[in-house]
């Protein structure tokens, strides 16, 4: 018998996950932006709206990995 157990992430952890994922890329986008441009209101126009619709993006590819099982076994108590 496989006793293994599956662990979902709740839709709060997605959540947060997305917004610090999101704030990272916001300052990694702005810095590249910016060396290329040196504009700052090219820098934050570009991180407005390309964070705008890849957020929600983001957001719907963890709901979806996280219906997938692959990668998310835990071993029983007894089993350590």
């Amino acid at each position: 018998m496989n006793n293994t157990k599956y662990f979902v992430d709740s839709w709060k952890r997605s959540l947060v996950k997305t917004i610090s994922y999101r704030l990272m890329i916001i300052f990694l986008d702005f810095s590249v932006v910016f060396l290329f441009t040196h504009k700052y209101e090219i820098a934050i126009g570009f991180v407005i709206i390309s964070n705008l619709y890849t957020t929600g993006g983001y957001y719907i590819h963890e709901r979806i990995w996280d219906k997938i099982k692959f990668g998310k076994i835990r071993k029983n108590r007894k089993n350590k």
